[in-house]
């Protein structure tokens, strides 16, 4: 099942384009990881490679079909979508009825959950390690678990690739890494993940594919050790990049660090 942008570019209305030259192809397996500096496009991409917004220039096919020609149904049964986490529209639900709308695809329109659906929440809370907090309120819960269930709400569809918006963004240490282990588990059960993040060792860590998107300017696809290089990354994001390795008995951990501004701007 591959996910793939050909020549894609996107513009809004009276402004100068916001992505352009945007080419790549994931086949479904593994991480793929989406990194650039504020403002480059990476959630406005994310959202026209899901039909959400329409490209002003090319297109996106899911198995070679383009995405605006999948039935919605269809489509949202194949990809699973985690938007950056917003709380205020969930506030008042149990994480189980927020995770259980990830059922939507499969429920007919005047429908109720059937206990199938039930047992389909209850498993995909179980795999992301929430359960125990599914009739906690969403409003309840921290930022981190909440993240969680809302992982566990595109699980719910039963996709084949998932697509996440800043999983790990506004988390502190331990449940960003909290997250990426979870994303990297079902990845290793077979699920395809496409992940928009700020953190350049996050991408070195998990993902096998890196879509670096620069400002204004075509991004650049490939493996992700080539495309993670010290002279990329410090051209992108206009910093001095430096990237270190660090072996510890279980694993060795890479380490990108920020040196300086290149050009002294803000």
């Amino acid at each position: 099942m591959s996910l793939e942008v050909i020549h894609g570019g996107y513009a809004w209305p009276g402004r100068e384009p916001v992505l352009t030259g945007v080419n790549f192809r994931f086949d479904g397996t593994g991480v793929m990881s989406i990194l650039g500096p504020n403002g480059a496009g990476k959630t406005t991409l994310l959202r026209c490679m899901l039909g959400l917004l329409k490209f002003t220039e090319g297109e996106a096919t899911l198995d070679g079909r383009p995405v605006s020609n999948w039935k919605p149904r269809d489509f949202w049964r194949t990809i699973g979508y985690v938007p950056q986490a917003k709380l205020p529209g969930f506030a008042s639900m149990t994480l189980a009825d927020m995770v259980v709308l990830g059922r939507s695809a499969h429920i007919g329109p005047f429908s109720l959950p059937s206990d199938a659906d039930w047992e389909v929440v209850d498993r995909v809370m179980t795999e992301v390690g929430i359960e125990h907090l599914a009739g906690r309120l969403c409003s309840e819960v921290s930022g981190g678990q909440f993240q969680l269930a809302l992982i566990a709400r595109a699980l719910a569809a039963e996709p084949r690739i998932l697509v996440l918006d800043e999983p790990e963004s506004n988390l502190d240490f331990r449940n960003q890494m909290v997250v990426l282990n979870v994303i990297e588990r079902l990845t290793e059960q077979g699920l395809g993940a496409v992940i928009n993040t700020h953190f350049p060792a996050h991408a070195l860590e998990i993902s096998t594919k890196t879509l670096l998107v620069p400002r204004h300017r075509p991004p650049i696809f490939g493996d992700t050790r080539d495309v993670m290089t010290e002279d990329l990354l410090s051209d992108v994001f206009d910093v001095r990049v430096r990237i270190r390795e660090l072996d510890f008995p279980e694993r060795r951990y890479t380490c990108v660090a920020a040196v300086e501004p290149r050009h002294g701007g803000a």
